[in-house]
């Protein structure tokens, strides 16, 4: 007996049944993989003394001494210096989102990682709150000031931060989380709640919606997630027991309906005291002050020739206002006709540079910055391994470091290596803090070439040349800063793409007004030469960075609806907010769509070693 296919309504009870299905599978085995405190009493012998170590607790969390000692001893077993505390009665609906944010196997080792815990207590060393600039003696925090100091800590800490399950600490926190307290613990996390509830509630919508239209499949749906909590916490071997695992699993749709609706009530009441708050209001006083005298200042005269081979055959290649941001202002690119160097023409004042990377990488964006760098370890342990056929190196350097992102990944490619970071922002102070870079150096690479003289084996400089106003000069550095034999390791945008030409002003990687000089590969490689170096290696398709097609929906959304509540705008009114909303709405399957063409473009390109950026390794050669 043959069955019929699936009806196209059916397809949406499907889908929904296997992404829970594949839900409650992974939480069920990263359940598994939660360590466990031993119980160790406190006059056990071999039990380390607790000196050098801090137990911070959120308010009305009293672990008992034996707790802390266990803590004390796991940590020191398996080398970690922060510690996250989980109560073994852990509320369920709390258990299962900390189990979607973490893989216990994975955790630790996941150097840029974010720092995830319950909210209940940390075991720190000492060391660690000394660099993080953290006072353990002062007031006790609530649950999400202690989900935001252990998201701090690990950064402190990116390979030595762990979570294990505490069976003397008991959960005294709510077991139906919402309203105020749950969207200052999301906030906390770097997690958007007007976002993630808005998602709770449109899931438990759809799910009712199939339940009632969609006949089994639907129900089998609505069933696997109103059972998922026993489902996954209920076994008799899970580490974590909630106390209230049985209440929420029978009244789980009501309390998560009541929950989505109390944390975007808090969010979008939490979302207009901010926009109200001082700091937001000195901040566009000071815009207004920068922008009262206009733009033109912040740029130059245009250069009627080539920077890079003196050409005067130049077109423009694309004009485009500030898409990053929506600041005041309009920019060019022009393109050589007998090299192809793609350059700003005019180009920005050191006075715009500042006035345009403001609040982008630190202040009102820095947040916002850190979180996409953390994310892009695959590229980070890509640029690393590059070295791995050509060099063993003792020293890098790696210029225009940021934070330290790349530094802080490559060190699982080179345990041994020494990494310095090089740049002009306050980052690189943070990071040397963090211990994600040995040295780090604050200032203009030309100007601390010489006291660098022949120091290191390897300089990189990834996605930094195109940010400099003297891409060349730049170049110089590296050569007198690389011993004889080093390597000089180079990623850029590669202006002769193909998404390029298709995507025109769109194209995320012209990055206007930041991105000033954007050279061919063939270019780069002459330079190179030019200053006694030979290229050993160059990569196309494995530096593709796949955020083509989304990064133009962004930009287009952005260019028709810019943040209203941008300091360096007009005030915010009910007719920006509601259309800036809606744009956002509207885009949502747009970015969808860009998400699935940008998975099979870099597919393409990696398979024909051509995308949207490239990689050079040269070897400074001996004389």
């Amino acid at each position: 007996m043959t069955h019929p296919p699936l009806s196209g309504v059916r397809w949406t009870s499907a889908v929904l049944l296997a992404a829970l299905g594949a839900g409650t599978v992974r939480a069920a085995l990263r359940l598994r993989d939660l360590p466990v405190l031993p119980v160790v009493p406190p006059t056990s012998a071999g039990v380390p003394r607790p000196a050098g170590w801090r137990l911070l607790t959120a308010r009305g969390v009293e672990p008992d001494p034996a707790t802390f000692l266990a803590a004390c001893a796991y940590a020191e077993g398996e080398g970690l210096r922060v510690l996250d505390l989980l109560p073994a009665d852990l509320a369920a609906e709390r258990a299962l989102g900390l189990l979607r944010l973490v893989d216990p196997a994975r955790y630790r080792w996941d150097r840029l990682g974010e720092g995830r815990g319950a909210g209940f207590a940390v075991l720190v060393t000492e060391e660690v709150l000394e660099r993080a600039a953290v006072d353990p003696g002062g007031p006790r925090p609530a649950p999400a000031e202690l989900l935001a100091l252990t998201r701090r800590l690990k950064e402190y800490a990116s390979d030595a931060t762990g979570l294990a399950v505490a069976p003397g600490l008991s959960c005294a926190g709510p077991g139906d989380p919402g309203g105020p307290a749950r969207a200052a613990e999301l906030r906390a996390q770097g997690l958007p709640p007007g976002a993630l509830a808005a998602a709770q509630l449109g899931g438990l919508a759809l799910l009712a919606g199939v339940a009632v239209r969609q006949g089994r499949w639907g129900a089998a749906a609505a069933g696997l997630y109103w059972l998922q909590p026993y489902l996954v916490l209920g076994g008799s071997g899970s580490p974590l027991r909630p106390a209230d695992l049985a209440r929420a699993t029978a009244a789980r749709p009501v309390r998560s309906l009541r929950a989505g609706l109390r944390t975007a009530g808090a969010a979008r009441a939490a979302g207009a005291a901010r926009r109200d708050d001082a700091p937001d209001g000195a901040r566009a006083a000071a815009y207004r002050e920068d922008l009262a005298a206009g733009t033109d200042r912040f740029l130059e005269a245009r250069r009627p020739d080539c920077p890079w081979c003196g050409s005067v055959r130049l077109s423009v290649r694309v004009r485009v206002p500030d898409l990053l941001q929506g600041k005041p202002g309009r920019f060019t690119l022009e393109r050589c006709g007998d090299c192809g160097h793609v350059f700003q023409n005019p180009r920005l004042t050191t006075e715009g540079l500042e006035f345009y990377y403001r609040d982008f990488y630190d202040g009102r964006g820095g947040e916002g910055a850190g979180t996409v760098f953390g994310r892009l370890g695959a590229a980070y342990r890509g640029r690393a391994e590059m070295l791995l056929p050509h060099a063993d190196p003792v020293s890098w350097l790696d210029v225009g470091t940021g934070h330290g992102h790349f530094c802080n990944a490559a060190r699982a490619v080179w345990p041994r290596t020494r990494f310095d970071g090089l740049d002009m922002g306050d980052g690189v102070r943070e990071a040397e803090r963090r211990g994600w870079v040995e040295t780090g150096y604050q200032g203009q690479f030309p100007e601390f070439a010489p006291k660098l003289a022949g120091q290191y084996e390897v300089v990189s400089m990834y996605h930094y040349l195109e940010h400099t106003r003297d891409p060349l000069a730049e170049l110089d550095a590296a050569a007198v800063v690389l011993a004889p034999g080093g390597f000089l390791a180079i990623e850029l945008p590669d202006p002769e793409s193909r998404m390029a030409r298709l995507l025109g002003p769109a194209w995320l990687p012209w990055f206007q007004p930041q991105h000033q000089h954007l050279a061919p590969a063939a270019n780069l490689r002459e330079a190179l030469a030019d200053r006694g170096f030979t290229v050993v290696a160059e990569e196309h398709g494995p530096a593709h960075q796949g955020n083509d097609f989304f990064g133009a929906v962004a930009l287009t959304a952005a260019r028709l609806a810019p943040d209203p509540d941008r300091p360096w705008g007009p005030p915010a009114t009910r007719r920006s907010r509601t259309l800036a909303g809606a744009v956002r709405l509207a885009a949502l399957p747009c970015f969808a769509a860009a998400a699935a063409l940008d998975t099979l473009r870099t597919a393409a390109a990696r398979r024909t070693d051509g995308g949207n950026a490239y990689r050079l390794l040269a070897r400074k050669d001996a004389g």
